[in-house]
């Protein structure tokens, strides 16, 4: 396992048991967040860094009871709390790298990642493999339940030029994987941007 792995498994291990206490109120920002991203009835769509598994009730809702909705995280202190939550009842949890996924080529019609961009240790080359399991015409949707400079606030730190997010950084780097961006939201109640597999 990497460094990279190693850190992000040991920071969301120490803080998965209180995770869903700590952010009780981001459900309905979940909700409309996957509202965007456009699924439809039959869909199949991953959560990528699926985490304790908030998002998986809003997107079974919108594939409805014939679709495939996955939820892949790197932390199995994660998805055990996910499990907990109940939520493995609205998709199948598993323990998964979404830098090398075990998913066929274009197998999937969307990929949700909240707060997860901010984890990948190599962005463009991660951004192209979750590329590789979505079908031409699929969607990206890069949330957090709230803003690049309300979460810069929550952890101490200062909103730089180059931070990942802004976005003619992100753009870029979507360009580069091969996403088309086709929207950005940066408010103080959610950071959402959505993306569209061209080619």
């Amino acid at each position: 396992m990497s460094d990279d792995h190693t850190h992000v498994q040991e920071f969301f291990s120490a803080r998965a048991a209180d995770w869903d206490r700590r952010f009780p109120d981001d459900g309905p920002a979940y909700a409309a967040a996957v509202a965007e991203l456009g699924l439809r009835e039959g869909g199949r769509v991953l959560d990528a860094g699926c985490g304790t598994g908030r998002a998986l009730p809003a997107l079974r809702a919108a594939v409805g009871p014939s679709g495939v909705v996955l939820g892949a995280d790197l932390t199995p202190a994660m998805l055990r709390e996910a499990a907990r939550a109940g939520r493995d009842r609205d998709g199948t949890l598993l323990l998964m790298d979404v830098a090398a996924l075990p998913l066929r080529s274009s197998s999937l019609d969307a990929v949700f990642a909240a707060g997860l961009i901010a984890h990948l240790p190599r962005p463009a080359e991660n951004l192209r493999e979750i590329r590789r399991v979505v079908r031409r015409g699929g969607g990206l949707a890069l949330f957090h339940p709230i803003g690049r400079a309300a979460l810069a606030a929550r952890q101490g730190r200062e909103l730089t030029p180059d931070d990942l997010r802004a976005e003619p950084n992100l753009r870029a780097l979507l360009t580069g994987a091969g996403w088309r961006m086709t929207s950005y939201a940066d408010e103080d109640t959610r950071f959402l941007a959505l993306a569209v597999r061209d080619a």
